[in-house]
């Protein structure tokens, strides 16, 4: 499916990923829906490596989602088998045991426990999971083990994304220079509730899942939890952050000491996110909306996801319309405290309305010029309180209806 579609305006080029210590990839076709095309990616970790995961919220979760969920106490990660085409998504007892055969196949090859295996799904829900194909496969991918396939990883987990999502970092921890990078996959069913469809992130570094996991879930506000395309929370929503050792830092104390990790992770994370929303199915225009005199931040990132999700907004900016109103709307729907009399709106830097009216001497020219790039942003200021957001999504195109209206086709 991927394939067929032209790649997003928004793309940006995949970096350069070296070799991260510690893990290997391996990509095979399995053909579990495409045809011609990498569909299933086998990562190995060398013994010793931690890992950290957060899941999507939503309430019909696929099988993979409820594998890690269960595993990712013990806190230790061998292998990560991820596929493409089939979400293992409301296929009960036989989704569950199609994950259960997925790990165990991989730990055969790894030589570990099936609850030391990760799983990812992603694709069309309610299809049977054809979990012999990825275990044909199993034995080529685990001898086209390397370290340098970062990018055939990143492209063999796409569905309808239209180009590779991957970025990288570096950072000092305990005097040790350690290296942060990771890939993702998501276009559609984009409003996560946790962190993004799939992310998945490898460092060289020595650290405990305990501060993995407490670096994770903070990492995953501003970033994951901060886009949405279409408002809809993806059944398999996952980030998964795996943690090698090979770096061989010395144990890390006190928070401080972390500091530049958590940067450069966050860096990592915000990267990713935001190539997701530039890969939004039919998007031709990247939006960011920053909310400010919120009464808490909470209530910020509540009105930008207001403002974000509307599909009035997202339409009036795909065509080009400098309709403020239609901020003015999301923001009074958003349920969240609010004055008309207070609110003010900017478009690309300029102030379109303010204290119930609209500015006076208002020239919309700049505005329009603005809205005809690829890149838009909107202020809202509540001028209620201190709290702040910054939120980001992408236009709504007739692409978008083009490619969920056949999505099964």
């Amino acid at each position: 499916m991927a394939k067929d579609l032209p790649v997003s305006p928004l793309a940006v080029s995949m970096p350069d990923l070296p070799a991260v210590g510690g893990v290997r990839f391996a990509t095979a076709a399995a053909g579990i829906r495409y045809r011609g095309r990498d569909d299933v990616l086998l990562a190995a970790f060398d013994p010793g490596t931690t890992v950290a995961g957060v899941f999507t919220r939503n309430k019909c979760p696929g099988a993979p989602v409820s594998w890690c969920r269960e595993i990712l106490p013990g806190g230790v990660a061998r292998g990560l088998v991820v596929n493409a085409g089939n979400a293992n998504v409301f296929n009960g007892a036989a989704g569950a045991a199609a994950a259960r055969l997925s790990a165990e196949s991989a730990a055969r090859v790894l030589g570990c426990p099936a609850e030391e295996v990760f799983l990812a799904s992603t694709g069309v829900i309610g299809e049977p999971m054809p979990a012999e194909r990825i275990v044909a496969v199993m034995d080529a991918l685990a001898a086209g083990l390397t370290p340098d396939r970062w990018a055939e990883s990143a492209r063999a987990i796409m569905t309808t994304d239209t180009f590779p999502k991957a970025a990288t970092r570096t950072a000092r921890l305990g005097g040790v220079e350690v290296r942060i990078s990771g890939i993702a996959k998501g276009s559609g069913m984009i409003a996560p509730d946790m962190a993004t469809m799939l992310a998945f992130i490898v460092t060289d570094a020595a650290l405990p899942a305990a501060t993995l996991q407490a670096l994770l879930g903070r990492g995953v506000g501003p970033s994951f939890n901060s886009i949405t395309v279409d408002s809809d929370t993806s059944t398999s929503d996952t980030v998964l952050l795996f943690a090698t050792g090979a770096a061989g830092n010395p144990p890390v104390t006190e928070a401080r000491g972390l500091a530049a990790f958590r940067r450069a992770l966050e860096e990592v994370l915000h990267d990713l996110a935001l190539m997701v929303v530039r890969d939004g199915e039919g998007a031709r225009k990247l939006i960011e909306v920053n909310v400010a005199g919120a009464v808490s931040a909470r209530s910020a990132r509540r009105v930008g996801l207001a403002i974000a999700n509307s599909p009035l907004v997202k339409t009036a900016i795909a065509g080009e319309d400098a309709n403020w109103g239609r901020i003015v709307m999301a923001v009074g729907k958003a349920g969240e405290p609010a004055e008309r009399d207070r609110l003010a709106v900017a478009v690309g830097g300029v102030w379109m309305a303010r204290a119930g009216r609209v500015v006076e001497g208002y020239d919309e020219a700049p505005v329009v010029a603005h809205m005809r790039g690829a890149e838009i942003r909107i202020d809202v200021d509540l001028g209620m309180g201190r709290g702040r957001a910054r939120v980001w999504t992408c236009d709504l195109t007739h692409g978008y209806i083009d490619i969920n209206g056949s999505y099964r086709s």
